[in-house]
């Protein structure tokens, strides 16, 4: 379907060119004083100029080739020479009753849909998931989302940090802690046990104790380096010990992941392109793109229209040793050879920018992919308490993402046993949707790149700009959509038909949903949840208006009751569309 706007806008071209004026002039855009016109027109401002012509002359020409217009109900020119819109309730009905017989609501398919690779995880191995890892695992989801929805191949890939000094360090302490493990036995040939000789909270104790410890003592630091080296040159009781510390590391990431309904294609690592490297490295020192410098590898990446210096992209040290930007070079060759995709987008915290402009530039450079992959980097901002830093537990460290889920989980069960209908049982798991609902909608709303303040209260409300606010009236309009369905006096809801709006609350409901394919346009095109965010909430607000003003139910017009059903409907399964790719759903009842 063609989008709303472009149809109005057409409408409005031919009028221009009827009038005798140049068609570009007649875009047409949502009114910015809603209280006198749904859309409007300013080229006849523009035209002034180019025709010696007041504005307002102008105007009055244009409107007059409107006066019968099938897609404009009035067309009306105010000084100085704006062009004041109301759109024809015919073409509202038209259009709104053709978007509800299509499952994708007017949203076409590309014709030729792109493989997007979506690198959107980063946690490290032997480390819980904190509030920092927030944001990446919920921005991620939701842009894998969006291009899904557009109709291209989506795969994430959660990019752990399961190689380097870290794994060194675990295997170091665990070495001081429980020297008789088989593991360290450099004559043990038999095969190694299934069960991890820890859990994964010890795991999760002992790499912040050996972190500390390895920067107060130089033979612990100097051991914790030999480990890392013997582990990635192939040592079998290491990579054997690595793959215990791996598993449980990432058994207990998925819980957490799955709780925020977040999910990957891909579980790979820096250790998946451990030994593509070496002959990365090789090559790129035979064409001449990398030298060394101090000891270190480098490559230039430095443009002429830079505006800040971008420094050289290393991609060894002085002592021969990887970096982050050696495995993120030598995993972008490996997501070319693999799946040669079209784009591959990186959502990270916003102050790795410089990294990404250093690697993308590297890989282009050099080869890595081909001309035509995009590369995209996606920076947001931190997740801060109401005292503007970054949220903290109540003893100032660093709050676990379990410990905030909770939190949030025991707010909302808190709310929904108030009503006493809900048993425990799906009192518990209402909250648990209801609470994933508002830390979601809470993060998206706001653009990707700012800061936002996590503010408990605000985000579990059921009124305002919340995610408890609109599973509420998702709720809502499936117990009128139910109490239809049950009274069983017409039709099913599948077989009622769009009418013509009635009245402004209406009408203002049905322009809203209009805007939709358009809307997830743009947000596929910016890669931006939070227009998603704004698109729903503008659809809340209107409904609601719109329910406290119209008796639905007992409305004693059978054909407009059908006409509300299936507006109703609509409305239901396009904000649950929305809300799926936002990442989240509604309970049956709130």
């Amino acid at each position: 379907m063609e989008y709303f706007s472009d149809l109005l806008t057409r409408e409005m071209e031919q009028a221009f060119e009827r009038a005798g004026y140049d068609g570009a002039l007649g875009k047409v855009t949502v009114s910015n004083r809603p209280d006198l016109c749904e859309y409007q027109c300013n080229g006849a401002m523009a035209g002034a100029k180019q025709y010696h012509k007041a504005p307002f002359m102008i105007a009055e020409d244009v409107a007059a080739q409107l006066k019968d217009s099938a897609v404009f109900s009035s067309a009306e020119a105010v000084k100085p020479g704006f062009l004041n819109l109301k759109v024809s309730e015919g073409l509202i009905q038209k259009y709104v009753g053709e978007m509800a017989e299509d499952p994708r609501f007017g949203s076409p398919l590309p014709e030729h849909p792109k493989t997007v690779i979506l690198d959107y995880g980063g946690p490290n191995i032997a480390k819980p998931l904190h509030v920092g890892h927030l944001r990446s695992a919920v921005i991620g989801e939701s842009i894998k989302r969006i291009v899904k929805w557009h109709g291209d191949r989506a795969i994430g890939d959660i990019h752990l940090g399961d190689w380097g000094l870290q794994m060194g360090l675990v295997i170091t302490e665990l070495k001081k802690r429980q020297p008789d493990l088989v593991y360290f036995d450099p004559d043990y040939t038999g095969e190694y046990p299934e069960e991890a000789p820890f859990t994964v909270s010890e795991l999760e104790e002992i790499y912040p104790f050996a972190s500390g410890r390895s920067k107060e003592d130089p033979e612990y630091y100097k051991e914790a380096l030999e480990n890392t080296h013997l582990l990635q040159e192939g040592n079998r009781g290491y990579r054997a010990l690595w793959n215990k510390i791996v598993a449980v590391s990432t058994a207990d990431m998925k819980r957490n992941y799955e709780r925020l309904n977040v999910s990957f294609d891909l579980w790979y690592g820096e250790a998946s392109v451990h030994d593509r490297i070496p002959g990365m490295v090789k090559d790129l020192k035979e064409k001449g793109y990398a030298y060394e410098s101090d000891g270190a590898l480098i490559v230039d990446v430095a443009e002429e229209t830079d505006a800040k210096e971008v420094p050289p992209c290393m991609i060894l040290k002085s002592d021969g040793a990887s970096l982050y930007t050696t495995t993120d070079l030598a995993t972008i060759l490996q997501r070319e050879e693999d799946f040669a995709p079209d784009e591959i987008i990186y959502i990270t915290d916003k102050r790795q920018e410089l990294h990404f402009i250093q690697v993308f530039r590297c890989a282009r450079k050099c080869g890595l992919i081909r001309p035509e992959t995009e590369l995209r980097h996606i920076g947001f901002g931190t997740v801060n308490g109401k005292d503007g830093h970054a949220l903290k537990t109540r003893e100032g460290g660093v709050m676990r993402l379990e410990t905030l889920l909770d939190d949030i989980d025991a707010a909302m069960l808190e709310k929904i046993r108030s009503n006493e209908e809900i048993g425990e049982e799906e009192a518990d798991r209402t909250a648990k949707q209801v609470g994933l609902a508002a830390v979601k909608y809470g993060d998206l709303s706001n653009q990707a790149s700012k800061d936002y303040i996590f503010d408990m209260d605000r985000f579990t409300s059921f009124e305002g700009d919340t995610g408890p606010y609109l599973l509420y009236t998702i709720v809502r309009i499936r117990s009128i959509l139910q109490k239809y369905a049950a009274a069983g006096q017409g039709k099913d809801a599948s077989q009622c038909r769009i009418c013509a709006p009635g009245d402004e609350a209406e009408k203002a409901l049905m322009l809203d949903l209009c805007g939709f394919s358009q809307m997830m346009d743009d947000a596929y095109r910016d890669l931006a949840p939070n227009r998603i965010c704004a698109f729903i909430y503008r659809v809340a607000n209107d409904f609601n208006s719109f329910y406290h003003g119209t008796k639905i139910l007992t409305e004693p017009d059978e054909a407009k009751k059908e006409g509300y059903i299936a507006l109703l409907s609509l409305c239901e399964r396009m904000l649950s569309a929305c809300i799926d790719v936002l990442g989240f759903s509604a309970p049956a009842r709130m």
